[in-house]
């Protein structure tokens, strides 16, 4: 099963990304491809941790070779392809055939439909454990069918998608190999303004590439993502430098190269890179959980300005200005108010919102943490137990890559939670997995699947959630699925044939 995402256009930016010189979007949906279940207690990362500071003693380098020589061996070329698309044929004068012989009827392929060419491009990505698992970005793999993984030694191995997370924009893929050399991890909480750095990766595909500049700003948030704290950096990232490293003076990893601000498609000298310990979080959560499990404070809050600071007497504009808080949250049960500034999170200062958002998004739900708020020209202190951010188990992990042989190939599912539930209005005794995408040439498609349906059994195996439905359809006895549904107020049985597949 495999899910496509929907995305925005964003003509101002481009993506430094999967295929040269082409603007990417911003995912805007999680993405999901068939494979097996994430194990229930996946072999914990063996990740190398160096979290000292550098030392700002201000001498300079005469050659960063040292540097590019522990480096590049953990530096990998991600080459991708897709599935060639089917683009329906449009044919305004085209009488509408149904009409005259009835809704079973089906205009021939070969007039309604026209086959495009296979896509392709590539990406890089970082080696951060020995056994395999390379760090990467969602926008390179996302849309992937297949993956193939150059090493700097001229190895190729084949990649398969562990898990994704567009609201970061990362992803884990993992190759079967032993005793690769893995990077070094520095403490990105730890790096500074005018700190060297050095980006490594494949721009436009023609090989491993060094670039210097500075880290120029942190905590950027100008992508639209979700989930924001880009490292800005003026060292130079073109397209195909996504996914790579951007490594202090030591050679630690402290970001991933991700984004570009460009006019022109090419390197301007505003570079955007994921922080290695937002990376690490959600990679850690997608091996070792198999989805990215988010905190929940349950509070609409906005930036203080200085006349917000006025008019609430502040004498100060850090912080988070609550604007809200939801009836029943963890917010409303520890005691937060509308007009509260929350100042501090689990022991770390609110410099803003989006700090604020990323705090309580890292934060294990089911954690009680301290908060301090300033209300009434005093410092109060809450103590607040945080929720799972609702709807976040769509953000799984997918341990496969797409395969054609699976049963209902081209289609993503997604859990019923409460939120789905009550959007598509399912009753309560319906139990299954909500159907998120169709592939139009499927045989899914063909036999009448759509999205929002729900999956309720398979080949008369009852389905509960996503996982098991990827789990029933990743190897099938036949070519032919019965599947039951249901669909806009009924249950149905519809007959998938994967031997007719477009």
């Amino acid at each position: 099963m495999t899910m496509k995402t929907a995305s925005t256009s964003q003509p101002f930016w481009q993506r430094a990304a999967l295929f040269g010189g082409v603007c990417l979007m911003t995912a805007s949906l999680v993405a999901f491809t068939p494979g097996k279940d994430a194990p229930a207690k996946a072999d914990p990362l063996h990740i190398q941790v160096n979290d000292s500071p550098l030392s700002a003693n201000g001498k300079g380098f005469p050659s960063f070779s040292p540097i590019v020589k522990s480096v590049a061996p953990s530096v990998v070329k991600i080459a991708v392809s897709s599935q060639p698309k089917i683009n329906r044929m449009q044919m305004p004068n085209m009488p509408d055939l149904e009409r005259f012989f009835g809704p079973g009827f089906k205009m021939p392929n070969d007039m309604r439909q026209q086959r495009m060419p296979k896509q392709e491009g590539v990406g890089s990505g970082v080696i951060v454990t020995t056994d395999g698992y390379i760090l990467t970005n969602n926008h390179v793999v996302e849309s992937a069918s297949e993956i193939k993984v150059v090493l700097n030694d001229g190895r190729e191995f084949v990649g398969k998608v562990i898990g994704h997370d567009p609201k970061t924009d990362v992803a884990v893929i993992k190759v079967e190999a032993k005793d690769l050399p893995a990077i070094t991890f520095a403490d990105s909480d730890k790096i500074e303004v005018g700190d060297v750095v050095l980006a490594v990766g494949h721009p436009f595909g023609i090989g491993q590439t060094v670039t210097t500049g500075i880290i120029s700003a942190k905590g950027r948030a100008t992508l639209g993502l979700d989930y924001e704290d880009f490292i800005q950096t003026d060292a130079a990232i073109n397209p195909g430098n996504s996914g790579g490293a951007l490594v202090d003076i030591e050679g630690r990893l402290i970001g991933m190269n991700t984004a570009i601000l460009s006019h022109s498609g090419g390197n301007q000298g505003i570079g955007f890179a994921v922080p290695t310990n937002l990376a690490r979080w959600v990679m850690e959560s997608l091996v070792n959980n198999g989805r990215v499990e988010r905190g929940f404070l349950g509070v609409n809050i906005q930036d203080l300005t200085p006349q917000l600071a006025q008019q609430f007497k502040f004498g100060q504009t850090a912080g988070a200005l609550v604007a809200g808080v939801t009836p029943g949250s963890p917010a409303e049960k520890a005691g937060v108010k509308s007009g509260d500034l929350i100042t501090a999170f689990n022991g770390k200062p609110v410099t803003d919102s989006r700090n604020l958002k990323l705090q309580v998004g890292v934060t294990i739900p089911g954690s009680a943490v301290p908060m301090m708020v300033l209300r009434d020209g005093k410092s109060t202190s809450l103590s607040v137990t945080v929720k799972e951010l609702p709807g976040e188990k769509l953000a799984q992990a997918t341990p496969e890559a797409d395969q054609a042989g699976d049963a209902l190939h081209g289609v993503g599912v997604a859990d019923l939670d409460q939120a789905m539930r009550d959007q598509l209005k399912v009753p309560s005794n319906i139990q299954g997995a909500v159907v998120t995408q169709v592939e139009e040439n499927s045989a899914a498609y063909d036999s009448g699947l759509r999205q929002g349906d729900v999956i309720m059994e398979i080949n008369h195996q009852s389905i509960k959630d996503a996982a098991q439905a990827t789990a029933v359809c990743e190897k099938p006895t036949n070519k032919v699925s019965l599947v039951k549904i249901w669909s806009k107020g009924g249950s149905r049985f519809v007959v998938v044939d994967e031997s007719k597949a477009g």
